[in-house]
């Protein structure tokens, strides 16, 4: 299955925080959205900037002109929900003027499609709620189709009916299956409803500007985007508040607002309780205020009402990735809060318990971004945190502490600053390149290690996932190439594009209408052996089973990555010692077939890959129920079985009165199953280091 693809709407770091949204309109007239004279001024600018500046050279024709048109329609109804197939072959036709109109400043077509739109939505939510005044048979054999991206478009309004027939039945049987009462199942998809076309009627002419403009953008390449005048009005304000809010990345699947990754040190991944790939449902404020359904919200809606003043408390209602389509949703109580630099420094501790290693200890340094505290080091103070400093600090510590070998731990860590991962690489090869960087001219740069000499020569690896992104992958493929340190665990995540943020009137000095921003792809990162980050990512020496069952993930997933390619490899001295992988993997094979914890990783992530690979549901109630007691009972007794292995009571997560501190000690053994099969490896490496240190002896 293909699953639904995801939009970006916004700068991902304006989902971080807090702040106050601009007042939305209650009602925009529909013949009031039509292009305003400035968007023909900011298209013609946004025009020769894409031509000038982007790193994947444009050439707006008719071919490209089908595609901006194709992902428009996807972003307004991805789950082809609305559109009929003749409102498609319609627009279809007039694709061919699309290109010619965009070089002109012209998007009157983007504004026709979107008035469509609304017709089609007020069309059916009318229809729903016709239909929630009537009762539905649960014992009656039929399916839905919940996933229709790569479905036909409806033919006529009746082939629609009947589609929104199984989905309204489909949203009410979930419900019922989270023990709601036949009035509140009414009232609450009354209100989402009403919500979706309220919420649609609120677009106003920037926003649907916005939203085409962005078809246009992602069209070419997924991180370049545009932002309104208004939208960047939120986004200085959120940068100002100093990223207080519940430190969450988030974005839209569907009808669903997902955790796309928490953030080192913030509520949500302090609360043990949020995972990726979780979806927000609903949000409350305060301790008991009510909770609001926020299914088929729009991104930024549901940003604006999770996000408020430091101290204040939000409530998020999860369904977890694992539940697929049916309710077993959990209530997470979270107090927002300043993301503190501290809050994400580097942190270690010691491996001494390895059962086929005794007395070998293996130090683990945790390092959940790449982070560099520019503002007091803007300020002349000679001690501002750096991950680099923090990191050297830690070493000299683990040194002290006598330790045989020394995990990183990368795993989540999304990126941060280009300088940090320069200087950490650093670390551990004497001098030489550590990235090249090529811009949008071809002109190419290499960064250096900044400082000769190396702080840590014993045996070293590096433990990635499918999460360890950018700045990460710059660290962990530097060391790989120079053969340096092991890389261990899963494909990372594949972004190797450099973006920045210009402002639209730069470009039209005088001009008296803010035009709005755009976060532009400029450059592209490559490895010192000459192939580059991008969608590729880096792939393990030692591949965990986990990786094989990774099916889209990261940039892979997303539309219109640049492509992998290639340039001239740096100069630089690999390090002398080289390890048998072979050897190694084998040996790490056979302690994986027999680790419980292992085991059940790889049965979370089959159970997830057969969801995602789920594209209808039973409407009957007796078979929904057999599937979801199926699903939870092989996470719950697979989880359940490792614990108790290591002598760990279970702890539910759903359980309304949760014991945090068991929470925590339950997810830290879980989180610890990757690092502890890293650190055998590790201590593999070593063995067979001192092998063949002595066979080298006469």
């Amino acid at each position: 299955m293909s699953t639904l693809r995801v939009r970006l709407l916004l700068p991902l770091l304006f989902f971080l925080a807090s702040g106050c949204a601009a007042a939305k309109p209650q009602t925009v007239e529909i013949s009031e959205l039509k292009p305003l004279p400035r968007q023909v001024k900011t298209t013609l600018v946004i025009n020769r900037v894409l031509e000038n500046l982007h790193y994947r050279k444009v050439r707006l024709d008719d071919d490209f002109a089908e595609q901006i048109l194709t992902h428009y329609l996807e972003t307004l109804d991805p789950n082809r929900l609305f559109f009929l197939q003749s409102d498609i072959d319609r627009f279809r036709y007039r694709a061919h003027e699309l290109d010619d109109d965009l070089r002109r400043g012209r998007v009157d077509l983007g504004f026709e499609i979107f008035r469509t739109y609304r017709e089609r939505v007020e069309e059916r939510v009318d229809y729903a709620l016709r239909l929630l005044k009537k009762g539905f048979d649960f014992s009656k054999d039929e399916t839905y189709r919940f996933d229709r991206e790569d479905a036909p478009w409806a033919k006529d309004a009746a082939e629609l009916d009947e589609i929104w027939r199984k989905r309204v039945k489909n949203d009410w049987l979930s419900l019922r299956l989270a023990h709601k009462t036949d009035g509140e199942i009414r009232d609450l998809l009354k209100k989402r409803y009403e919500g979706i076309a309220r919420r649609v009627r609120q677009f106003d002419s920037d926003d649907v500007y916005q939203v085409f403009i962005n078809a246009y953008t992602e069209s070419l390449e997924p991180h370049t985007g545009y932002m309104s005048p208004s939208t960047s009005e939120n986004f200085d304000i959120s940068m100002r508040l100093s990223l207080e809010g519940i430190g969450a990345v988030l974005r839209t699947e569907g009808e669903y607002t997902v955790i796309q990754r928490t953030i080192p040190g913030g509520p949500a991944r302090q609360s043990g309780q949020i995972h990726s790939g979780d979806r927000i449902v609903g949000v409350a404020q305060g301790a008991d205020g009510p909770m609001e359904d926020v299914v088929g919200w729009r991104l930024q809606d549901v940003v604006d009402k999770i996000r408020g003043p430091k101290g204040s408390v939000v409530r998020l209602l999860i369904l977890p990735k694992a539940a697929g389509s049916d309710p077993v949703t959990r209530e997470v109580l979270l107090v927002r809060k300043e993301i503190k630099l501290e809050d994400q420094a580097a942190k270690r501790y010691v491996l001494d318990d390895l059962p086929q290693f005794p007395g070998v200890r293996i130090g683990v340094i945790e390092i959940p971004a790449f982070y560099r505290d520019f503002r007091a080091e803007a300020l002349g103070k000679r001690d501002f945190r750096s991950t680099t400093r923090d990191v050297r600090r830690l070493i000299q510590q683990l040194k002290k502490e006598k330790i045989d070998g020394l995990l990183i731990d990368l795993r989540g860590n999304g990126g941060g600053s280009l300088a940090e991962a320069t200087a950490l690489t650093g670390l551990f090869i004497d001098r030489g390149p550590v990235v090249q960087v090529k811009d949008a001219f071809g002109k190419r740069e290499i960064e250096e290690d900044p400082e000769p000499g190396v702080v840590y020569e014993g045996p070293l690896a590096v433990l990635v996932d499918r999460n360890s992104a950018s700045a990460s992958e710059i660290f962990a493929g530097a060391l790989q190439d120079y053969g340096r340190a092991l890389i261990i665990g899963e494909p990372t995540f594949g972004k190797g594009t450099v973006q920045t943020l210009l402002r639209l009137n730069r470009y039209v000095p005088g001009y008296g209408e803010d035009l709005g921003r755009m976060r532009l792809t400029m450059a592209e990162f490559f490895r010192v052996s000459g192939g580059s980050t991008q969608l590729r990512g880096v792939t393990p020496d030692i591949l965990f089973p986990t990786a094989l069952m990774d099916n889209e993930h990261g940039e892979r997933s997303l539309d219109n990555p640049l492509p992998w390619s290639a340039v001239t490899p740096a100069r630089f001295t690999p390090w002398p010692e080289r390890y048998d992988l072979d050897w190694l993997r084998a040996r790490s094979r056979a302690r994986i077939a027999k680790d419980p914890g292992f085991q059940m990783l790889i049965q979370r992530e089959q159970l997830l890959r057969e969801l995602e690979e789920q594209t209808v549901v039973s409407l009957q109630e007796d078979r929904r129920k057999i599937e979801a007691r199926r699903r939870e009972k092989i996470l719950k007794e697979a989880r359940d079985d490792y614990l108790r292995d290591l002598g760990i009571i279970p702890v539910d997560e759903e359980s309304e009165d949760v014991d945090e501190e068991a929470l925590k000690k339950q997810q830290d053994a879980i989180d610890r199953i990757q690092v502890r099969e890293a650190a055998n490896i590790l201590a593999d490496a070593l063995t067979q280091r001192r092998s063949q240190v002595r066979a080298a002896q006469p």
